[in-house]
């Protein structure tokens, strides 16, 4: 069995290594709060030239791990394990100042928000030569004119004049195409591209998606993109990671993903995006609940909380990757059985109803686990509370916890929680005389 902490499967480029792994990746922040688990152990690897989707909800871990991939997650108060395999170095041992020449260099990163990562006070073409000047030995003339080439390359008019404007005089999707022109500019083998097409609309959309596919055939660069979005990769992704809550919760190539998905997180993916050979009266399904608070997590399967085929074995045991079928590709975290998970996602395609899709997971044969069930009661790992209250989820609304019922008020836990370290020696209850 493949499990999540395991190495990732090994794809090749030419020189028999993959251009990029990452094993067993977990990344944790100390907080007043407690500890936010925002990697757990994700592993995953990348051949030159291709392209890796990474989606899943805001908060499940996808741009923490590629920012710690150029060191930008590195503070007293983080704690990094694993490693992350680049051309047969660990960026995750590097030392600052090798860090510093891989990254912008070997590896760049086209930020979220390209109005916030660009300086609004310095010109566009001042923050591209900026770029080059930090890596490479190149005169400021010679500079300039590589920017005005970039910015023609990734399609914005008039590039020599516009290297002289200043951010805000760029359009959204303009301002897009420059940050994709700085990532470019010194040719990286890896590009990660973090929600490159958020806020754009739907044309720009696909320029700019229909660019990091001709900018990959054209220089071999190898590509990271992380979306909340699976219509987005559905194009441009050879393979595909899931994340939920700081983990990979499905794992396999692009066509397995979205012909034959295992993991009901990836079904509710799926079924919020639109489809045009959809009914257009047909309503798009969304995923009930929130995610999961990243310092007091769910116990068993962490998307038990919010999974329509819940089991009860499924809120006591961790799930860990494993084969879909015998596949070394393609592998899933899930409870359910293969052929019950295979018979839920014909029946959504089908359009059964909810109910009676939950009744047959619910009718179906559950495994034994006793061997490797933990307290149902126990919600939560790493925290900093005290006994008692680490069962409250932070990002759930009372009344939503795990469906179970609404959390006890403060002094009920106190109180229960005395009582269950004081039992009384007799009577019916503590107090005076009790015990």
């Amino acid at each position: 069995m493949t499990t999540e902490t395991e190495t990732a499967p090994r794809t090749t480029n030419g020189s028999g290594q993959p251009l990029l792994s990452v094993e067993d990746l977990r990344v944790a922040f100390h907080t007043d709060d407690g500890v936010v688990h925002a990697v757990d152990g994700i592993s995953y690897s990348l051949e030159a030239g291709k392209t890796l989707g990474i989606v899943g909800e805001s908060g499940s871990g996808k741009t923490v791990s590629s920012l710690t991939m150029l060191g930008l997650t590195r503070s007293k108060r983080s704690k990094i394990q694993g490693r992350i395999m680049f051309q047969g170095e660990d960026m995750v041992a590097l030392e600052d100042n090798r860090l510093r020449r891989v990254r912008g260099n070997d590896v760049s990163m086209i930020f979220q928000d390209p109005l916030s990562a660009l300086h609004p006070f310095y010109k566009v073409g001042t923050q591209l030569i900026e770029a080059m000047q930090a890596h490479r030995s190149i005169s400021k003339s010679a500079a300039r004119n590589r920017a005005a080439e970039l910015l023609e390359l990734v399609g914005i008019p008039d590039p020599k004049r516009r290297v002289d404007q200043y951010p805000h005089e760029f359009s959204g999707g303009m301002r897009q195409r420059a940050m994709i022109a700085m990532a470019l500019a010194n040719e990286p083998k890896l590009l990660i591209a973090d929600e490159p097409t958020t806020a754009l609309d739907v044309t720009v959309q696909a320029q700019i998606l229909s660019l990091l596919q001709d900018l990959q055939q054209r220089l071999g660069t190898a590509i990271i993109i992380i979306t909340h979005d699976l219509g987005v990769v559905a194009e441009i992704a050879d393979d595909i990671c899931v994340m939920y809550a700081g983990r990979i919760v499905e794992r396999g190539s692009a066509e397995e993903i979205f012909h034959s998905p295992q993991h009901p997180y990836t079904w509710g993916l799926l079924s919020s995006i639109p489809r045009l050979d959809n009914p257009r009266d047909e309503e798009l399904v969304p995923i009930s609940g929130r995610p999961p608070s990243l310092i007091n997590r769910p116990s068993g399967c962490h998307f038990h909380p919010r999974c329509p085929y819940v089991r009860d074995a499924h809120k006591r045991v961790d799930p860990q990757l494993s084969p879909v079928d015998g596949s070394t590709e393609h592998v899933v975290a899930c409870l359910l059985e293969s052929s019950v998970r295979s018979r839920i996602w014909d029946g959504i395609q089908s359009g059964r109803d909810a109910e009676s899709l939950q009744r047959m997971a619910a009718a179906s044969a559950e495994p034994d686990y006793s061997n490797v069930a933990i307290p149902v009661d126990q919600e939560s790992e790493g925290s900093a509370l005290s006994p008692g209250e680490e069962g409250v989820v932070e990002s759930e609304a009372p009344g939503e916890r795990h469906g179970a019922a609404p959390p006890q008020t403060l002094d009920e836990v106190n109180r229960r929680f005395q009582e269950e370290r004081n039992p009384p020696s007799g009577g019916d209850g503590p107090g005076p005389g009790g015990g």
